[in-house]
């Protein structure tokens, strides 16, 4: 009897598998078609003659950018590891300002019996 309910079981979470692999895989396609479009931009933007250079590169970073968004987070599963990312950014933010501080606290040390040297640059 607790065979036939552990398979009756089984065979029914198996269905809620299938069923979260084919929305997984919903999602992914919806993101290629998105991705496809924004390639489909970026190439018609070069056709495209913008009044200034400024223009151009903030057009072609917001699309890369959201390209970039796309495929970080849903191909590289970044939105899934929201504390993740967020303890690595504090981690790095912490080290950077450190090794900031120690170069501007070091910066004007000089071994004994030295002395500051002006480059000349004509």
């Amino acid at each position: 009897m607790s065979q036939h309910s552990a398979s009756t079981s089984a065979s029914h979470g198996g269905d809620d598998h299938d069923h979260d692999i084919a929305a997984h895989v919903r999602t992914y396609l919806i993101i290629f078609g998105a991705l496809l479009v924004g390639t489909v931009l970026t190439v018609a933007m070069y056709y495209v003659d913008f009044s200034s250079m400024a223009l151009t590169v903030a057009v072609a970073l917001f699309i890369a950018s959201i390209k970039a968004f796309l495929v970080a987070g849903y191909f590289m599963h970044l939105l899934s590891e929201k504390k993740l990312v967020y303890g690595v950014l504090v981690i790095s933010a912490i080290f950077f300002v450190a090794l900031m501080g120690l170069t501007l606290w070091g910066s004007r040390d000089l071994p004994r019996n030295s002395e500051t040297k002006t480059l000349y640059v004509p």
